[in-house]
């Protein structure tokens, strides 16, 4: 099963559902984020509960958009990694790059704060 991504737009914050394995040669999520990068989108949240477990791909893919989206002065958080993904994210201190949130409520409260801040 190759990785699935729904978006939907919350309090201007881009939520992209991402379900599945990241296959070799897969590059929708960084095609999606693009895509609302090029319509002025800037706060972008991963939905990665769907996300069994991350490769070196799937971590390429994740690495890719949020360089892309601080190109763009966005920000970028990850919600509720699967154990397994967890874990790499932990394993390749990516887990203190980017802000990993355990629900929607949290992550949009944060994205929330932060644009208060600015």
């Amino acid at each position: 099963m190759s990785v699935t991504i729904e978006s939907q737009i919350v309090s201007d914050v881009i939520i992209l559902d991402v379900a599945g394995k990241f296959d070799v040669g897969e590059d929708s999520l960084r095609h999606s984020v693009k895509t609302f990068l090029a319509e002025g989108r800037q706060h972008f949240l991963l939905n990665l509960v769907g996300v069994p477990y991350l490769g070196s791909w799937g971590i390429t893919q994740i690495i890719s958009s949020w360089k892309a989206i601080r190109s763009m002065h966005g920000t970028m958080g990850l919600l509720a990694p699967a154990n397994a993904a967890r874990d790499v994210l932990q394993f390749t201190k990516l887990d203190t790059v980017f802000a990993i949130y355990r629900n929607e409520a949290e992550a949009l409260q944060h994205f929330a704060e932060s644009s208060r801040l600015c």
